[in-house]
């Protein structure tokens, strides 16, 4: 009788300890860490302590702390809840081991990182180029040398030096592409469910009455699928200068966005902050006035995580 006791003493201060370590339904969360993955309305962040699923709801604000100390707040839209972003989330926890957003707070500079790599424009793969190539005429350099090494040595030597400067600085931002490329990796894990694409007219971001319609009924075969969530990507023509071209792009891309979310009856919460790609990836040559009015365009996708789709 006495071992019984013993035996419902320990299982009952076991039950205990779980509840203390996960929390019960309704009490206050607070999750830091990285997005993974976005679905919908749901979205994956890991931490050291692992993945947690967060929810995001209409009362669900997204604010990035800015001035000095944090002091002043700026809101933003659940567009900008891209995978690879880190976030601080205060909610509370469902009885799923979920944690129901109330205030999801950003990092302006890490979203402007995140962003800037979601429209292919991250700066290290131009310099992993201009290193590799500074390492050929460096090995060119040891080769002639190498003929020459009984009068040149000081020189091969300051060379070899130079190799391994480069070398490693090749590697490291080799890294830094792989860890920040890997921040978006979670798109490669979507079906695409449908997609369209809208034209637009030299210098302007207003959408034809045959792209609206098409955009419609997008939208409304989006709003039908669980868990989607919509890509939104603006081109531009090499006419004028980069820079006025990827601020066309953005603006092309977000009054598709626009549409989607007035006319289409989509929650922003389901689209993904827009790509402004610029003249970065055109559809067809620039070289003649049919091309470049294809590559003035804004491509839409309606994704879905595949284990949703799967399930």
């Amino acid at each position: 009788m006495r071992r019984k006791a013993i035996v419902v003493s320990l299982a009952a201060l076991f039950f205990m300890a779980a509840l203390t370590a996960f929390g019960a339904s309704g009490d206050k969360a607070k999750v830091q860490g990285m997005i993974i993955s976005r679905a919908g309305e749901t979205m994956v962040v890991q931490n050291s302590e692992g993945k947690i699923t967060v929810v995001l709801g209409d009362e669900t604000r997204t604010k990035d702390n800015t001035g000095l100390f944090g002091l002043d707040r700026k809101e933003l839209s659940h567009v900008v809840l891209i995978p690879g972003l880190k976030v601080s989330v205060d909610g509370v926890s469902d009885d799923q081991g979920r944690v129901a957003a109330k205030t999801i707070t950003v990092d302006g500079d890490d979203l402007e990182t995140a962003e800037l790599i979601q429209a292919g424009l991250h700066p290290t793969a131009e310099q992993v180029a201009a290193n590799v190539e500074t390492l050929a005429e460096h090995q060119d350099k040891i080769e002639t040398n190498k003929v020459q090494i009984a009068a040149h040595k000081q020189y091969i030597e300051t060379n070899q030096q130079n190799i391994a400067i480069n070398k490693q600085q090749i590697e490291a931002n080799i890294k830094n592409i792989e860890e920040n490329t890997q921040r978006f990796m979670a798109l490669s894990e979507y079906d695409v469910k449908g997609q369209a694409t809208a034209n637009f007219k030299v210098g302007s971001s207003k959408i034809s009455a045959k792209d609206q319609i098409e955009l419609k009924e997008l939208a409304n075969a989006a709003t039908g699928l669980k868990g989607y969530i919509i890509e939104v990507m603006g081109y531009a023509d090499s006419t004028g200068n980069a820079a006025m071209n990827t601020k066309l792009s953005e603006k092309r891309a977000k009054a598709v966005i626009t549409y989607l979310v007035q006319q289409g009856s989509v929650p922003v919460r389901h689209i993904v902050a827009p790509g402004a790609m610029g003249e970065y990836g055109e559809a067809a040559s620039n070289e003649t006035a049919a091309g470049r009015g294809e590559n003035r365009r804004v491509e839409v996708k309606v994704l879905v995580n595949k284990g949703v789709a799967g399930s």
